[in-house]
């Protein structure tokens, strides 16, 4: 079997419907759009979102809150998060999107203290929870 010798199973494949070929294709005249009314008509045809005249679902609910602009999105990592480094690294943002735990697009990184801490680590990240604090030091690392 050649490439140019591939045609598709008997049936699969079906022709569009020609409108407006003639009385005896059976869509001819009017094309099947029926007889006058705005839906026959070129450009015709209601916009997305319209219900008839009904008010629209978009205005029927009630509008509640507002979208900050100038929100800032922090990365969020736990100490126990931190076990993959070795005793003694720094952990900073570089560090911590090489290793796959912060994905990057993050306006900062918080360290928060859910887990425990075996061994001393430097850490240099914007903000640290005080619960993290206190284990970091407790374990012998430093927070610069």
């Amino acid at each position: 079997m050649k490439l140019h010798e591939l045609t598709p199973a008997e049936g699969s494949r079906k022709s569009r419907k020609r409108l407006g070929r003639g009385v005896g294709s059976g869509s001819g005249k009017t094309a099947a759009r029926g007889s006058k009314g705005h839906k026959a008509r070129s450009g015709g045809g209601v916009r997305p979102g319209f219900e008839g005249g009904q008010m629209p679902i978009h205005r029927r609910l009630p509008k509640r809150g507002f979208t900050n602009i100038f929100k800032k999105k922090i990365a969020v990592i736990n100490i126990k998060d931190l076990a993959r480094f070795q005793s003694g690294d720094t952990v900073d943002e570089a560090s911590l999107i090489k290793t796959g735990l912060v994905k990057g697009g993050y306006d900062g990184i918080k360290l928060l203290g859910f887990g425990d801490v075996l061994y001393p680590l430097t850490i240099r990240l914007e903000a640290v929870s005080e619960g993290a604090r206190k284990k970091i030091e407790a374990a012998g690392g430093t927070l610069a």
